[in-house]
């Protein structure tokens, strides 16, 4: 099995404020979702509640959390990584979706990352994704430089490997 982060950094690896994400750029949240249907989606808790609608449709929704009481529509709850990553098994690839302490935890069982760069510095950013080890990490694929027609926002879509 695959396990690959999906993730929007901005300048300074930036991902999240305030428990949403940094921006909201149009084609950007068409990868995602081109990218992650029909597959499983994991994600921490305050992942889940900033998305607008719940779980997200044509996905399997795992949501990691340390509270085992909750119940959230459509998706299954699990206490750690490795129970999210034993219901996956039969899987040939599983996308971690955030937030900072998930991917912190994944990063080192991920052999893909799906990133889109923001050419931008939030500056009231409060959420990071750990570091890309550029040694361990190689560019397989580069898109743009394009410019989100609605927030002005430069942007390019990487996606990277892990590499021994």
């Amino acid at each position: 099995m695959q396990i690959s982060l999906i993730v929007a950094v901005d300048n300074n690896n930036a991902i999240g404020q305030n428990g949403d994400q940094l921006a909201y750029i149009s084609d950007d949240l068409k990868r995602f979702k081109q990218i992650t249907s029909g597959h499983t989606i994991i994600m921490g808790r305050k992942t889940y509640e900033a998305l607008p609608n719940g779980a997200l449709p044509n996905r399997q929704n795992i949501v990691v959390t340390r509270n085992n009481n909750l119940v959230f529509p459509e998706c299954k709850i699990v206490s750690s990584a490795q129970a999210a990553i034993d219901l996956c098994k039969s899987q040939k690839e599983i996308f971690i979706i955030g937030g900072g302490e998930i991917y912190n935890t994944f990063m080192p069982l991920a052999s893909t990352i799906y990133l889109t760069r923001i050419y931008h510095s939030f500056k009231k950013a409060d959420t990071w994704l750990p570091p890309v080890n550029l040694k361990t990490w190689k560019q397989k694929s580069f898109e743009g430089p394009f410019t989100d027609t609605k927030s002005g926002l430069n942007y390019s879509f990487e996606v990277l490997e892990r590499h021994p």
